[in-house]
C-alpha cells in the first residue's frame, strides 16, 4: 500500500464518524488506517468496530488510556508503508489530500504539509494557516523558543517512515509539542519540508484541547525542545512537564481565542463564545472588554 495513515483517539465519539468519513473518502484510496483507541469508555470503541468492519482499510489498535505521544508512537510503531500520514479526531481531510501530499513527497521532501483551515466546532471559518516549507525548515533549526515555527497544523502532516525513524520517532516524553520535538530533529537529519499552499486539512479548534492551562505546558515543552537542539537541556526535564487538567479557566481563554477569531471573519456567532467565556471564567477581563466592543 502507498500510505498508513496514524490516528489516535480518546473519547471522541461526536466527532469521530465525520473525520473517519473524510479519510474514506480520499480519492488516492491504497492506504491502511490506523487508529488508536487510547483508553476510550464513550462510543469510540463501538464506532470504530462499525467502520472496521465495514471497510477492510482500517485497522484498530487499543490501548489503556497513555495519552496522544504514546499512541502516535504505538500507531506508528504498527505501520506497514513506508509513507505515514498523520490525521486527528475531529479534523477532515479534503479528498485530495493524499494524492497531493503523495505527489510532493515523491519529489524528495521528507515532511510534507498543506496550508490548514482552523474552524471553531461547527465548522465556521477561524482562520487560515499557511507556511513555507524552507523557512519552517530554517526556523526549526535556528529560531529560540519564542520565534520557532512549525507546520500549519501537526495532523497535516505526511512523512517518511525512514526520516521518523533516522530521528528517533516520537519521544514519549514530550506529552505536548511532540511534534515539533519530530521535526526539529527530522529538519536536523537533514531532511526538507514542502507545505502545498492548496488548503487540504481542516482543523477543529475545540476549546477542550487548546486550554490556558495546556497552553502554559506547551510553552514549556517548546522551550526543551529547543534547548535540547541547541546541546543543552535533558529529556528528564520534558518527562517531568506534565500538562494540567482542564479547568473552566482555560476554557474560558479557549472560547475568548474562538469568539475573536469568529468576529474578525465578521462572523457574529463570536459574540456567543465570549458570553460562554465569561460564564466559565467570570474574571476574563477581555472578553468583557470584547463583548462591550472595547478592542
Amino acid at each position: 500500500m502507498k500510505l498508513s495513515v496514524v490516528m489516535a483517539v480518546f473519547n471522541g465519539a461526536a466527532v469521530l464518524p465525520a473525520t473517519l468519513d473524510s479519510i474514506l473518502a480520499q480519492t488516492e484510496g491504497d492506504f491502511e488506517l490506523i487508529v488508536v483507541d487510547d483508553g476510550s469508555t464513550d462510543a469510540t470503541p463501538a464506532i470504530l468496530a462499525n467502520y472496521a468492519a465495514r471497510d477492510a482499510r482500517i485497522r484498530v489498535v487499543t490501548q489503556a488510556n497513555a495519552g496522544l505521544t504514546r499512541a502516535l508512537i504505538r500507531g506508528c510503531a504498527e505501520a506497514r508503508s513506508e509513507i505515514i500520514a498523520r490525521h486527528d479526531c475531529g479534523d477532515r481531510s479534503r479528498p485530495e489530500r493524499f494524492a497531493r501530499q503523495l505527489t510532493l513527497l515523491a519529489e524528495g521532501a521528507a515532511v510534507v504539509s498543506c496550508a490548514t483551515r482552523f474552524v471553531d466546532p461547527e465548522g465556521d471559518l477561524l482562520y487560515i494557516a499557511r507556511a513555507d516549507g524552507e523557512e519552517v525548515r530554517r526556523s526549526l533549526l535556528a529560531d529560540d523558543a519564542l520565534h520557532i515555527h512549525a507546520l500549519p497544523h501537526h495532523g497535516s502532516a505526511m512523512f517518511r517512515r525512514d526520516a521518523y525513524a533516522r530521528a528517533g520517532g516520537y519521544r514519549a516524553e514530550f506529552r505536548a509539542a511532540q511534534d515539533l520535538d519530530l521535526w526539529i530533529r527530522i529538519a536536523r537529519d537533514g531532511g526538507t519540508f514542502v507545505i502545498a499552499d492548496d488548503v487540504l486539512y481542516d482543523a477543529t479548534v475545540d476549546p477542550r484541547s487548546i486550554s490556558g492551562s495546556a497552553r502554559a505546558a506547551q510553552v514549556r515543552l517548546t522551550e526543551i525542545a529547543v534547548a535540547l537542539r541547541d546541546g543543552h537541556g535533558s529529556l528528564s526535564d520534558a518527562a517531568a512537564v506534565t500538562p494540567p487538567p482542564i479547568t473552566p479557566r482555560g476554557e474560558a481563554a479557549a472560547l475568548y481565542f474562538i469568539g475573536k477569531c469568529l468576529l474578525q471573519q465578521r462572523n457574529p456567532k463570536g459574540r456567543r463564545y465570549l458570553r460562554e467565556a465569561v460564564k466559565r471564567d467570570p474574571w476574563h477581563w477581555r472578553a468583557w472588554l470584547s463583548l462591550f466592543g472595547v478592542r
